[in-house]
């Protein structure tokens, strides 16, 4: 990015999805490492273009699957309990949605609006680490060729990027930040979440 230049909108939507247990150089969850500390360290790098903007927009990619689990911040990296990729992936969703209201509780002062999305279920191979087993509960199967299929109702890479392109642009969102959307809309809340 040029120097000086300000950043109206960032997109954190790289993501791992319950892999077997991997760590990165530094010993922590890849799940963690990249769904969580990725974009909050490119967040932190770009915080001053993003303050440039004066009206800047950063939306970070959480999932439903933050109801798998809550952020265990004893033991963020599952080095004092079993791993289990789901309850990882759940983590690093749940870290998700809380950096995006502190991001945006930090932000709004100087202009910067955060949001978490969920997607929904998108037809890519985000689920490519998943047995059989776990595949056929989800009504998917692996093809010959390895390709995952594609269940009902599940959306189009396409169709699943569109509400983080709502969150970045829609006017809908002007002066409100720090709330978790799907499909073109706050999500309502639910009890116990």
């Amino acid at each position: 990015m040029q120097a000086g230049r300000p950043l109206d909108i960032l997109i954190n939507n790289a993501g791992v999805y319950a892999p077997p247990e991997t760590r990165d150089r530094r010993g922590y969850d890849m799940q963690f490492a990249t769904n969580f500390l990725g974009p909050f360290q490119l967040t932190l790098g770009l915080w001053e273009p993003l303050k440039r903007s004066g009206n800047a927009r950063v939306v970070n990619l959480s999932s439903i699957g933050h109801m798998f689990s809550g952020v265990d911040f004893a033991d963020l990296h599952f080095d004092k309990r079993p791993y289990d990729p789901m309850l990882a992936y759940g983590q690093s969703k749940s870290a998700v949605a809380l950096l995006s209201m502190q991001l945006d509780t930090i932000g709004a002062e100087h202009g910067i609006r955060a949001f978490s999305e969920h997607p929904g279920g998108i037809a890519t191979e985000l689920a490519r680490h998943m047995s059989d087993a776990e595949l056929a509960a989800r009504e998917q199967v692996r093809g010959e060729d390895g390709k995952l299929s594609v269940p009902e109702g599940f959306k189009s890479a396409e169709q699943g990027a569109a509400t983080s392109i709502w969150c970045a642009t829609s006017p809908r969102l002007n002066g409100v930040g720090g709330v978790y959307c799907e499909d073109f809309d706050i999500a309502k809340p639910v009890p116990n979440d």
